[in-house]
């Protein structure tokens, strides 16, 4: 039996197997309410009124703080002796690396295709309030974060969920915690095999077998797929080996090289069509009040760029704190401001990149796409970038490449993370888990598993759910955090030599 027939079989049992699971649980996560002539999917909702929530609560801190966020992770507020295993910076790059992907590249194509150039501007609306949820997960994740005897440091909704809701409501707080962090770890853990690694890999071998010849190319076959997926696995096992320092020592490199690289594409775009510029961002604003996209209305690009947004940055999923847990620093606000950068990176600068680059080349088969969703976003923005770079899909090969593998190695420490929790820190269990998610690199390459993927989708969404619920709970100790770390940038500023040892008071709330 060849290596095809049997992926093949593979793919088609697993689809018989779990489409009725993962069509079920999608049509609860993913449950949407008709409005306006188009539908919004309550999750949807839940996370835009959290990033309303906590931007209301905090006072727009996303606007207010956002200079004292970049000072921070310039190491401004550093503190010599802080517990932690990696730098500011290097924590935003390593969350940045596992949200900034290939929904930036196809994901906005297909957003400005269904909801019109106009779902811009509720994406960046969306992306904008984000910046405040993901601010309160990330304090939190680092305020209860866990120190092990070797230094190394785990966090998480699986920690801040059962010890915050134990210090605020005793034991009733202790049983609910338990039980929600054990459901946060398994969710957790399966998204990241299967939509974290997997789907990474298969969309990224996907995307070179399309440069290289198709399937008649010398990777179109089941052994370069094969070779393809060993290679993958080699890599993320290298780094995966040395933790997080390794991984974020590799995504402080890597993230910084793959935004540069996508970014001066879409610059070269917009710079040749200079002229073009002013009624396109002209079209953007009107077309957020009147658009012209396969939804339709405004209500229709409001949903569409919201969905985008959410889908995108992760704000509110309890993902990220994972990453930034290990951060080394006193005062977990600080890093709580760190992270409310990371959908401003990825949403307000990545995506607004792709639909401006978008809009400005306006492709035939973007035209085509906004009376017609069966054409991929990847040929969008692929088409966009190829009227003034005919050799873009080589770039956006390399691109997709780095966001595939920086994507997976951040899943890989968030997934390591989850499976610590649920079976333990031993080196047997460590090393099962590292061989576990080699496999599924390989794996990524090999098989489709869709409906698997779409399974995943809807596990992590449904984590949003138990996430929020736990951030409104605990917002109070993110107040407390904040006026602390505000009272020792104040003593910083006044020349005090630490200001985290007073009594912490309101400033600048």
């Amino acid at each position: 039996m060849s290596l095809d027939s049997i992926t093949n079989s593979v793919d088609k049992a697993v689809s018989d197997f779990v489409e009725p699971i993962a069509t079920k649980m999608g049509e609860v996560v993913f449950y949407a309410v008709p409005i306006g002539g188009t539908e919004m999917p309550l999750i949807v909702t839940w996370l835009v009124v959290a990033g309303l929530v906590f931007s209301a609560w905090f006072g727009l801190i996303q606007i207010r703080k956002f200079r004292l966020a970049v000072d921070v992770v310039r190491g401004k507020y550093d503190e010599k002796g802080s517990t932690g295993e990696v730098n500011h910076f290097q924590a935003l790059t390593a969350a940045v690396s596992g949200t900034v992907g290939l929904g930036n590249i196809a994901g906005v194509a297909v957003a400005v295709s269904i909801g019109g150039a106009g779902a811009t501007f509720w994406m960046v609306l969306c992306g904008l309030l984000g910046m405040a949820t993901k601010f309160v997960e990330v304090t939190l994740g680092v305020k209860y974060r866990e120190v092990h005897p070797d230094g190394t440091v785990s966090g998480g909704p699986m920690h801040y969920l059962p010890k915050g809701l134990t210090e605020r409501f005793g034991r009733n707080g202790k049983i609910l915690g338990r039980v929600l962090a054990i459901l946060a770890s398994a969710m957790v853990l399966f998204f990241g095999l299967f939509g974290g690694n997997l789907f990474q890999v298969n969309q990224s071998y996907a995307q070179l077998v399309s440069v290289a010849g198709g399937e008649d190319g010398a990777l179109g076959s089941s052994a370069g797929a094969l070779f393809f997926g060993i290679l993958i696995a080699a890599v993320v096992g290298i780094v995966l080996l040395g933790g997080i320092r390794s991984i974020a020592t590799v995504t402080s490199r890597l993230v910084p090289a793959m935004a540069a690289i996508y970014i001066a594409a879409c610059l070269v775009v917009i710079v040749a069509n200079i002229g073009a510029v002013p009624d396109a961002i002209v079209e953007i604003f009107e077309g957020a009040f009147n658009p012209q996209g396969v939804a339709g209305g405004i209500l229709g690009a409001l949903i569409i760029g919201f969905k985008r947004a959410a889908f995108s940055n992760e704000a509110g999923l309890g993902s990220a704190p994972i990453a930034h847990s290990a951060v080394k620093t006193k005062h977990p606000a600080s890093e709580g401001l760190v992270a409310l950068l990371e959908p401003f990176i990825d949403t307000v600068v990545v995506c607004t990149m792709t639909a401006l680059t978008i809009v400005i080349a306006s492709p035939e088969s973007w035209t085509k796409a906004r009376t017609d969703e069966s054409i991929g976003g990847v040929t969008i923005t692929s088409d966009a970038f190829e009227t003034v770079l005919p050799w873009f899909p080589y770039v956006l090969t390399v691109a997709v490449m780095l966001f595939a593998v920086s994507t997976v190695l951040t899943w890989g420490y968030y997934s390591q993370k989850a499976w610590h929790y649920l079976l333990g820190r031993s080196k047997v269990s460590d090393l099962t888990f590292k061989a576990v998610y080699t496999l599924f690199a390989v794996a990524g390459a090999l098989l489709t598993l869709q409906t698997l993927i779409d399974l995943a989708d809807a596990v992590l969404f449904s984590l949003a759910v138990i996430n929020i619920i736990g951030l409104y709970l605990l917002a109070p100790v993110v107040k407390r955090e904040l006026n602390s770390f505000l009272e020792f940038v104040r003593a910083r500023k006044a020349g005090e030599p630490d200001g985290s040892d007073k009594d912490a008071k309101s400033v600048e709330t």
